[in-house]
């Protein structure tokens, strides 16, 4: 046969597997504790791993939360709330009794106004319907005795 004739046959490889070689167990070696100084860069610190490499870096310290800030047992928003209601009671009672003033006082006056009408009118009255000064001085009239001549008195 020939080459060009013969079917198409993808060739076998050889497959490789990896397996991963676990290490022994063995007792775990504390990391040497470098001293750090407050506020310097730590030293770096290397560890021997028990197959024999070595591994460097810097010791890290666990982190601490920063504390919280004590919060007061009510809030600002709350207190301004609060003291706006209060100023605007104090200027609504302040306005209740400016009104009370005012209807207070028109009252006062409404009736002082009244009294001056009752006694002008009075004195106005006494004006109008007096004698005029055409009184009769000491002369008393007898009206059965009076005389009615053509609609006129004669007394």
């Amino acid at each position: 046969m020939y080459p060009e004739h013969t079917p198409h046959v993808p060739a076998q490889r050889a497959v490789e597997v990896h397996q991963p070689t676990p290490y022994p167990p063995t007792v775990a070696v504390p990391a040497p504790l470098v001293p750090v100084q407050p506020n310097a860069v730590p030293a770096v610190a290397s560890v021997v791993l028990p197959d024999g490499r070595v591994v460097t870096g810097y010791a890290i310290e666990p982190t601490r939360p920063e504390p919280i800030a004590a919060k007061p047992a009510v809030s600002r928003t709350a207190v301004n709330v609060a003291l706006g209601g209060v100023g605007f009671l104090a200027v609504c009672g302040g306005l209740i009794l400016l009104t009370s003033f005012i209807a207070a006082l028109t009252a006062f006056i409404t009736q002082l106004i009244t009294l001056a009408a009752v006694i002008f009118g009075g004195w106005i009255a006494v004006q109008i319907l007096g004698t005029h000064g055409h009184r009769a001085a000491g002369t008393t009239v007898n009206i059965r005795k009076a005389v009615i001549k053509r609609n006129h008195f004669h007394g």
